[in-house]
């Protein structure tokens, strides 16, 4: 997911987005543990897209408080 698609979302679709990422990245977490993870790098994309949504959460929460 880019910056833009992530930006385009409201807060409440943010905080659904993570959810089903963290859930993604615990299926293939115990893929990897199982010997059964055939795409080690998409636990990388996972992590890096929590944390541009987080990102975002936090720019919106900052400019809010101004």
């Amino acid at each position: 997911m880019k910056i833009n698609e992530i930006r385009e979302k409201n807060n409440e679709e943010l905080l659904k987005e993570i959810d089903s990422l963290k859930q993604e990245l615990f299926t293939l977490r115990f893929q990897q543990a199982t010997g059964q993870l055939t795409n080690s790098a998409r636990m990388k994309d996972i992590k890096k897209t929590i944390a541009r949504i987080k990102t975002v959460m936090t720019e919106r929460e900052l400019s809010q408080k101004d």
